[in-house]
């Protein structure tokens, strides 16, 4: 977390993470909805789609009539994965697309790789 704290402003880190968890959170729901219905009691299902409804609506004008349902979130989390890979680090003036990509996914394999690795 150190080494990332350094090499970006906080900021940058904090609209990385949110945009992060959201995006991880529409893929979610997209994988809870292979094995359960979206009006599920399950909790977890119950929280992914109360967390992500007002986000597909949001996205609704400009999602595709002809995409399969249980796709709508990928499709809206694809939007979120373009920026925080692309718009970001251009809007930051990186000249290498990807230099910002994903503090919190790399922080998260760094932590696995500490508490598994050798």
């Amino acid at each position: 977390m150190q080494q990332t704290l350094t090499a970006f402003p906080i900021w940058v880190i904090v609209i990385d993470y949110v945009l992060g968890v959201v995006m991880w959170t529409l893929i979610g729901r997209a994988a809870m909805n292979i094995f359960l219905p979206e009006d599920s009691s399950f909790f977890f299902m119950r929280f992914f789609v109360r967390a992500t409804d007002p986000l597909l609506r949001l996205f609704a004008p400009i999602t595709p009539s002809f995409l399969v349902r249980f796709l709508v979130p990928v499709y809206v989390a694809w939007f979120f994965f373009m920026i925080r890979f692309y718009l970001m680090p251009w809007l930051l003036g990186y000249s290498v697309m990807g230099m910002l990509s994903f503090p919190l996914e790399s922080e998260i394999a760094a932590m696995l790789y500490q508490t598994f690795g050798r």
